[in-house]
């Protein structure tokens, strides 16, 4: 094993023994080089006064060689925030205004020791990386019913982990805290990875402040009788709390919570501030101490270097500049209320009788993009086709019964027209 690797591993077990055994085999041995170009380069870009032949970029003049065309289009940009590579890390910057905003919409993290946030190539990437990190065969990964079908190839795919599911829903249409409190218990023995998606996607549901409570006492129930946890909150969609629910990430809560217990937060400004193409995210750790955290982002740098060398440059620059503007906060409110107008126009329809009782039901939900109907009387595929094909609209079969709806891409003023079409669709399914 590298020795750099060796010395990582010895600040975590010296730190928490626990969070030692959550790491992978690829998690034990991976590392972040301290010599070679990038430590090179790095040095250089200090002491090289006279000729910087170091770092593979091609340079001109005082910057950054680009060529016209592109720098035209992006002329609002200085060079040298565009071309070069950025950190693998990411931009200092970004990180300090994105740990920043996280602490300003999570009171709950004040006073709580977490790292720095690491830029990722957005949330899928994120979960790769929790997934190299400490997923291999025989831990397993415990999430609801109801999710994102990404997990499963990330996780069990790709690192061979087994998926434990437990209902999303309980009997009163509420959070299932008791069925996760079970799938714990049954695996009480297993190194297991906790998956937490609020809002979650394809409900669109976000848990209340009670049963939010809830999954927290049953996580350190299951720490406290010797479980290692990994206990991951997939935040992709933070902040698009349209009722009464929790309006905070669980990470807060769960930091410090148990040294069997390692918070990790995967979240972004994907879709946080609608720019999914941009690609980027971040991915933060939560621990009691700062040398074990930095020992864990060294091995996240590590993973990053050997798989994406670093994120791209200009996304995080665009990103970074639109924190900073003094008109985010208005324009970003502005559209969070369009997607809000939008859920309660849809939750007016549903229960406004007009589509009856009988064809479906549709599951709780109050914050994200999405909402799922619970169908009755058609397989949800043969609708789906059916709609597609017949009326030209776009849903997402899941399962037998569920059809998952994005409000989040369809104009309030034609929202009813979307429901009236599906409704039409089943009838003529049925008749």
């Amino acid at each position: 094993m590298n020795p750099l690797a060796q010395q990582l591993n010895e600040t975590i077990r010296r730190d928490n023994q626990n969070v030692y055994d959550m790491l992978s085999r690829l998690g034990q041995q991976i590392y972040f080089p301290k010599e070679g170009i990038l430590s090179q380069s790095a040095e250089a870009a200090s002491k090289a006064k006279t000729f910087n032949a170091t770092i593979g970029i091609a340079t001109e003049g005082n910057g950054p060689m680009h060529l016209r065309v592109i720098q035209d289009a992006l002329s609002a940009f200085n060079p040298k925030d565009i071309y070069p590579y950025a950190p693998p890390a990411g931009k200092p910057e970004l990180r300090k205004v994105w740990l920043e905003k996280m602490l300003r919409e999570n009171p709950s993290l004040v006073g709580k020791k977490i790292s720095h946030p690491i830029v990722t190539n957005a949330l899928t990437h994120g979960l790769s990386i929790v997934a190299d990190l400490f997923a291999e065969e025989g831990d397993v990964v415990i999430l609801p019913d109801k999710n994102w079908e990404n997990y499963e190839l990330t996780f069990n795919i790709r690192r061979g982990a087994e998926m434990v599911y437990y209902p999303l829903f309980d009997a009163n249409n509420k959070f299932n805290v008791a069925g996760l409190r079970e799938a714990l218990h049954a695996n009480s023995s297993k190194k297991a990875i906790v998956l937490l998606n609020f809002p979650n996607n394809p409900t669109g549901y976000t848990p209340d402040r009670a049963d939010g409570e809830a999954i927290v006492a049953a996580i350190k129930e299951a720490a406290e009788a010797g479980m290692k946890l990994v206990v991951v909150t997939d935040d992709a969609y933070f902040g698009l709390f349209f009722e009464d629910s929790m309006h905070e990430s669980l990470f807060g809560a769960l930091a410090s919570l148990h040294p069997n217990v390692l918070p990790v937060k995967v979240d972004g400004a994907t879709k946080e501030e609608y720019v999914w193409g941009f690609r980027v995210g971040f991915i933060t750790y939560a621990a009691d101490s700062a040398e074990l955290l930095a020992a864990l982002e060294q091995k996240t740098l590590g993973i990053i270097r050997a798989t994406i060398s670093s994120g791209p440059h200009p996304s995080q620059t665009f990103v970074l500049h639109a924190l900073q503007a003094p008109e985010f906060e208005a324009q970003k409110e502005e559209k969070f209320q369009i997607m809000k107008r939008r859920a309660n126009k849809v939750k007016a329809l549903l229960d406004s009788g007009k589509y009856g009782n009988d064809v479906w039901t549709y599951y709780p939900f109050n914050s994200g993009y999405f909402m799922c109907l619970k169908l009755n009387t058609v397989h949800a595929e043969t609708l789906r086709t059916h709609l597609l094909d017949q009326y030209g609209v776009g849903t997402i079969a899941l399962g037998e019964t569920d059809l998952r709806v994005a409000f989040s891409c369809t104009e309030e003023q034609h929202l009813e027209q979307l429901f009236d079409t599906i409704y039409q669709g089943i009838l003529e399914l049925t008749s």
